[in-house]
């Protein structure tokens, strides 16, 4: 089943040639999960075929432009096709108020019902679950309110072994239990271990999105050992008073985060438009964390089962 990562947006502040503003599309076994909504978000999906009409949830990690002037039109697309399915958007206090203020000027509401969550970006806490997966916010710092959100696939049972039910002859009522890893006991009084009567389910994947931040160890707790980490780094170290200024981060920064959460891959994103060159950035941040990769618009990135 995928986990699946698309960039469909790797610019920060304004859009620059190929580069367009933060979007990230989360396929989580074909659901999927729009973080953010940059301008020309919609140009993206099309570009690289993502089914805008399977989006059901939109994460927003705080109110600057370049995260959400995509929002706007794609809420009228979605009026446009006549979507009839509630949509849920999540993110700081004030969002509502501004897209509301644009609909008297279309004629008319949206033919969906949108849902707004508004979250205190402050703490750590779950904003979404559903059978497979949940969604927990990770607080940032950039001057206004902001965080991060952190995907985690929710466990599955354990597999039973056909042949050991037949071998112990397992009353069907009892498998139930053996699946959630009881031991069972047969009618002699005799302790099978789990183990003997089932594998263990595929291990659980994790995505930790942080963008837009100055460099803050506070979430190295949370988004320790996740497989995927996207960290923004707008900046190349040579300009580490402008990041500080600015609340961002460098590459060199983004790379030390993810060797200290001991995260799994690391990918990088938010790139300034004074770079016309990214090379630098990639380089910047291996030489802390190897396993980094260069986020750029339709980059996909694959969280293999059996990794």
């Amino acid at each position: 089943m995928k986990f699946e990562l698309t960039i469909l947006g790797s610019s920060g502040a304004m859009p620059f040639k190929d580069r367009y503003m933060t979007a990230h599309v989360l396929n989580i076994r074909e659901q999927l999960f729009l973080i953010d909504c940059g301008e020309g978000t919609q140009m993206r999906m099309s570009r690289f075929r993502v089914r805008r009409g399977k989006i059901n949830h939109i994460f927003i990690s705080h109110l600057h432009g370049d995260h959400i002037f995509g929002l706007p039109g794609l809420l009228t697309s979605f009026g446009m096709n006549l979507r009839t399915e509630n949509l849920y958007i999540y993110s700081p206090p004030g969002l509502k108020q501004m897209i509301d203020g644009l609909f008297p000027y279309e004629g008319k509401g949206p033919s969906f019902e949108i849902i707004y969550r508004e979250l205190d970006t402050t703490v750590h806490q779950m904003v979404f679950e559903n059978e497979d997966v949940e969604v927990w916010t990770i607080p940032l710092s950039h001057g206004i309110p902001c965080n991060g959100y952190l995907f985690k696939e929710k466990p599955k049972q354990r597999k039973m072994l056909k042949e050991k039910i037949k071998e112990y002859n397992i009353p069907f009522q009892d498998i139930a239990g053996i699946k959630e890893g009881n031991d069972w006991t047969d009618a002699n009084g005799n302790m099978i271990p789990n183990s003997e009567l089932t594998t263990a389910p595929p291990p659980v994947r994790s995505y930790a999105f942080c963008s837009d931040t100055a460099y803050k160890e506070d979430i190295v707790p949370i988004i320790e050992g996740v497989d995927l980490l996207y960290h923004e780094a707008t900046f190349l170290e040579e300009a580490i008073d402008k990041a500080i200024a600015t609340n961002h981060s460098t590459a060199l920064q983004a790379g030390r985060i993810a060797s200290k959460a001991n995260v799994r891959q690391l990918v990088i994103g938010h790139y300034s438009a004074r770079y016309e060159e990214i090379n630098g950035h990639l380089e910047e941040a291996r030489t802390v964390f190897p396993n980094t990769h260069l986020g750029t618009d339709g980059a996909v990135f694959d969280v293999e089962r059996n990794r």
